[in-house]
């Protein structure tokens, strides 16, 4: 859940509506969908689904010979080790918080994690022996997050960025073997945050990103370790360029950048002749990734109206041609800034389906093949028996395309009596990809026919698009949603008055959105850690969201007006659908409050409302038993109110 749970946008004006230009592809007719045949069929357990481990992390060891992978075996998001050519995975550490932001020292003794309390989202940096043994906490500052490590070549450093609880900004640092930590930068601005992206001239600089809290822009850093002196490589207003490693001299940088297109590509950077190299042009979104030790390749991620794929790009001849890794079709990437293996051999690469979960893969650079590593699913989430999805693109009211992931049940009949699920994504700057989603399988294996639109403000779809909804949240995003559920009706396998509504951050906001601003469109509603009022969210919630809240909201003593009509609680009275919340405590992104604002409004109304807290989680549920109950709660919602069960 946590990959659709990112940053959110704000609105601030009315908007005047235009048919927004996005990449060209065909409309999707929506009477051509189907639902396929399979006598084999049946509902997957619950359990099963929500007992399908996710993976965090993965990196190798000094010499190559293990793995650390940070995943939920257990129901505890802990780590393991396992032997790089196969092996039962033997568990290292355990915590109830959960553990992750892996890194392996050189000399190959310590495994580095960062790990939070709670869901709290202010990190220490602990280490563990890589043999096993005592974990330690090297940092322990309550009032400070550490996140983002990267080892260096020499000395025992290890690059990372920090935020002070008390501040919106973060900086670049460096922490040596004993712990301490010392600033690189001393950012004043809090709508910027530091974070570094590769080592260069054998430790004694580093390539860092500087980038705004809202994404819009970013730069480009060199930073002497030694004096902390940076200088900027690149950057310009309102323009994107972000380095994700670079050869070992610092000559040349991965880099993706917008400038020029209004949709991010992939290219390469001589820093002292300031050449660019770049692939093909695609009308898709494009972004380069990490650099291979030697500096001889990077990689590159081209995401394909919500399908990526994932490409060597040939560096020491400055050709910038590509060769294709051969994955199925899906949702790929690659986990990290030091996935490959400290011979130059595999990276680690992960992928998944709508009918396969996420597989991480030791991929084989010689023989372009990807060799699995370690299966996380229950052996009854297996292609065979889950059902299969589809790309479909529709107009929304202005005439704009919209993309979204439709996901079919087998055996439904196209007589207009099947119940669907409308699930708007995290962000808004996020996007609904074609790969593994335990939701859309749940419900999908239980006859509701899913659809996850990409609606204006998601990415992918080019600049131009992504601002689509500034100023207009719950808007024009809002009707973008309710098409997907028109699309649906029109498809004549959906009833237009068994259609329910469900997602998580800003996709809770939606959902709040939609019952209040157009109450007879869902039946039925499940939002998570959604945000009901604007002003309170901007007293509550943590300063790094603080910061980007101004920035694109201004405040609400000087903006009231727009922070209103930007809330659902604005337009709750009308709302009818029997509503389930459910909300993480120690949630600093939305915090509870949101939850409790909406509990007690619709109770006095009379309104069918129930509202479910626990305890020790964040912005998203990290421990088993949560994620099973939150689970079973929603699918039991619908069945409800929806099926009537």
């Amino acid at each position: 859940m946590r990959s659709i749970l990112t940053v959110l946008l704000l609105a601030t004006a009315a908007p005047v509506f235009a048919q927004v230009a996005t990449p060209d592809r065909p409309v999707t007719d929506p009477r051509t969908i189907g639902s396929p045949a399979n006598p084999d069929a049946k509902p997957v357990p619950l359990d099963d689904i929500g007992v399908t481990r996710a993976l965090y992390d993965a990196v190798w060891s000094a010499d190559g010979k293990q793995i650390f992978i940070a995943t939920d075996l257990t129901g505890r998001v802990n780590i393991w080790r396992m032997d790089a050519n196969g092996s039962w995975p033997v568990q290292l550490t355990q915590s109830d918080d959960a553990q992750s932001g892996l890194a392996t020292t050189r000399d190959g003794q310590w495994l580095y994690f960062t790990q939070d309390a709670g869901g709290n989202e202010y990190y220490d940096i602990y280490r563990v022996p890589t043999v096993g043994g005592a974990v330690e906490n090297l940092t322990s500052t309550p009032d400070r997050s550490e996140s983002g490590l990267l080892v260096g070549p020499t000395g025992g450093l290890v690059a990372l960025s920090t935020k002070l609880k008390s501040e919106g900004q973060s900086n670049l640092a460096v922490m040596d073997a004993g712990g301490k930590i010392r600033n690189l930068t001393a950012e004043s601005d809090p709508q910027y945050s530091w974070a570094p992206a590769a080592w260069i001239d054998g430790g004694k600089a580093i390539i860092a990103n500087r980038s705004l809290v809202d994404g819009s822009a970013s730069e480009i850093w060199r930073v002497d370790v030694a004096s902390g002196a940076a200088t900027q490589l690149l950057g310009k207003p309102k323009t994107i360029y972000a380095a994700s490693g670079a050869t070992p001299d610092g000559a040349v940088l991965a880099v993706t950048t917008d400038e020029g297109t209004g949709q991010p590509h992939a290219t390469a950077y001589t820093v002292a002749t300031k050449k660019w190299q770049g692939l093909p042009k695609t009308p898709w979104e494009e972004t380069s990734d990490i650099v291979t030790p030697d500096g001889k390749a990077m990689f590159v991620r081209t995401n394909n109206d919500g399908r990526s794929t994932l490409s060597r790009v040939d560096l020491s001849t400055m050709t910038m041609t590509k060769t294709e890794l051969a994955l199925d079709p899906g949702r790929a990437s690659i986990p990290g800034l030091t996935a490959i293996s400290p011979d130059g051999s595999k990276m680690f690469v992960t992928r998944s389906g709508a009918d396969s979960p996420t597989m991480l893969y030791a991929y084989d650079l010689g023989a372009n093949k990807a060799v699995p590593v370690v299966p996380l699913a229950m052996a009854s989430l297996a292609p065979a028996t889950l059902p299969k999805s589809q790309i479909v693109t529709y107009k929304s009211f202005d005439g704009t395309l919209i993309s979204a992931v439709v996901t079919m049940p087998f055996n439904l009949k196209r007589d207009g009596s099947n119940p669907a699920i409308v699930m708007p994504h995290g962000g808004p700057t996020g996007q609904s990809q074609d790969g593994f989603s335990r939701y859309a399988t749940a419900f999908a294996t239980r006859g509701y026919v899913v659809i996850q639109p990409n609606f204006r403000g998601s990415t992918g779809y080019g600049k131009k698009f992504q601002e689509a909804n500034f100023q207009d949240l719950g808007g024009g995003d809002l009707k973008d949603t309710v098409a997907a559920k028109h699309f649906l009706v029109q498809s004549g396998y959906v009833n237009d008055r068994k259609v329910g509504i469900f997602g998580g951050s800003y996709g809770g906001f939606m959902t709040l959105m939609a019952i209040g601003r157009t109450p007879d469109e869902f039946t039925a509603a499940v939002q998570w850690f959604g945000i009901i009022n604007w002003r309170t969210m901007y007293r509550d919630q943590d300063e790094f969201l603080k910061a980007y809240q101004r920035s694109l909201l201004g405040t609400p003593e000087k903006d009231g007006a727009v922070y209103d009509a930007a809330s659902p609680l604005t337009y709750m009275k009308a709302a009818k659908a029997p509503l389930l919340t459910i909300q993480g405590e120690n949630d600093i992104r939305v915090p509870r409050g949101q939850a409790q604002e909406v509990h007690d409004l619709l109770k006095a109304k009379g309104n069918i409302v129930e509202t479910i807290f626990y305890p020790g989680e964040g912005h998203g549920f990290q421990k088993r038993e949560n994620q099973l109950d939150s689970l079973r709660r929603t699918i039991g919602w619908f069945d409800k109110y929806l099926k009537g069960e």
